[in-house]
């Protein structure tokens, strides 16, 4: 191991949960590349020593003392690179810089971190270009789906972690440790967090937690996660997190987002917050980074060429192998929901909102808690600033 701390060049860099995370494990950022004004401005304040690139389409080089490359791309450019490098067209998508700057530069490490839709993206195609790409370059790879609440945090939040190396072994990072999924039935059953904006396809239900935060949603406006509260007074049970709750949520300090160009537009810190990488997780795999466990290749099984992308595998040279990591590498003691966010700053759903979910509550086939339901129509009724006449409750489906 280096007797000097790990430098990292994080491009994409968002707001820095990849580097705060790795900063918090030991390791040192060298450089940051991030293109969007509003995360340019909260890495600034945040990593003012820290050298700030402004487009990684126009990056030259990277620093020549790096050890650790990350990147958290966004995973339809990786679809897109692959498409067109199919077709003997020129790379496009933004990934594409990426292997062009691994040509220059050969660090000891890459990081990635993406979605789960980046395993089923293009039915696994995205993912395959992705690997053939990095083994070209003669990398040797492994990922794994990890739940963020494996750190402590009440976020149901799943994302791939993926590390490739030259010179290293990338499964004595990623898949060394397996704690296992704990049992929910040891969770408080006091909150229950779920979509909003959902409710017809799915919920996003979660007990004693919330579901992803995400900067958006497909009605195309800020959708905080909202939260059940059967014990709270009436029209203070169906609520919703602040801001800062939400960037506790992904293990960030509070305000940790707010600085000089992110208050302008309504929902750029939502954005923000949303897009990072859980700080947690990045500082587990920043420690594991420093100090690599050992990994039992005997619980490998061989991918076929049409086999599905599993949730957690490693490869080299063209051969692939399934692992049985769960996304639990560890089981760090438990925030609970109610324990983070403040109570005091909770925001009751809108009637608006909450009277467009009851309604698709009532058209779906999907099965509702029924004193879930029950609390929703009636803050639904007590929100009602036309005080209209009470809505039926239907069976829930």
């Amino acid at each position: 191991m280096s007797q000097q701390p790990l430098r990292v060049a994080g491009l994409f860099a968002g707001v820095g949960g990849l580097e705060l995370g790795l900063k918090r494990a030991g390791l040192d950022t060298a450089m940051l590349c991030e293109v969007w004004a509003p995360a340019q401005a909260v890495l600034a304040k945040q990593f003012p020593e820290v050298p700030l690139e402004p487009d990684v389409q126009h990056l030259k080089a990277l620093p020549g003392d790096v050890d650790v490359v990350t990147a958290g791309f966004p995973c339809q450019d990786l679809s897109q690179a692959g498409r067109t490098a199919g077709i003997g067209g020129e790379q496009s998508g933004l990934v594409s810089h990426v292997f062009r700057l691994l040509k220059k530069h050969h660090p000891r490490w890459l990081v990635l971190e993406n979605v789960r839709n980046m395993l089923v993206l293009d039915k696994g195609k995205a993912m395959l270009h992705l690997v053939q790409e990095l083994e070209a370059l003669g990398y040797s790879w492994a990922y794994r789906l990890v739940d963020s609440r494996f750190t402590g945090v009440p976020q149901r939040r799943q994302r791939v972690l993926f590390v490739a190396s030259l010179t290293e072994d990338p499964r004595n990072v990623l898949l060394s440790e397996d704690a296992g999924e704990p049992e929910s039935r040891t969770l408080p059953t006091d909150a229950f967090g779920f979509y909003w904006t959902e409710g017809l396809r799915g919920l996003g239900w979660a007990q004693d937690a919330v579901p992803t935060v995400k900067g958006g949603s497909g009605l195309s406006i800020p959708s905080p996660p909202a939260i059940w509260i059967p014990g709270n007074p009436e029209g203070h049970r169906i609520v919703t997190p602040s801001i800062t709750d939400a960037e506790q949520l992904q293990g960030f300090p509070k305000e940790w987002t707010l600085a000089e160009g992110t208050t302008e537009k309504k929902g750029d810190r939502w954005k923000l917050v949303g897009n990072a990488v859980t700080v947690g997780v990045s500082q587990w795999l920043g420690e594991q980074l420093l100090n690599p466990g050992s990994y039992d290749e005997a619980e490998a099984v061989e991918i076929a060429d049409h086999d599905r992308w599993p949730a957690a595998a490693w490869g080299q040279g063209g051969k692939r192998w399934r692992s049985t990591a769960s996304m639990w590498p560890q089981n760090l003691p438990y925030t609970h929901i109610l324990d983070l966010v403040d109570r005091s700053q909770l925001t009751p759903l809108s009637y608006r909102a909450a009277a467009g979910f009851f309604s698709r509550t009532q058209k779906a086939k999907l099965k509702f808690d029924e004193a879930f339901l029950l609390d929703m129509k009636q803050h639904v009724e007590l929100m009602d600033p036309a005080n209209r006449a009470p809505i039926n409750v239907g069976d829930g489906g």
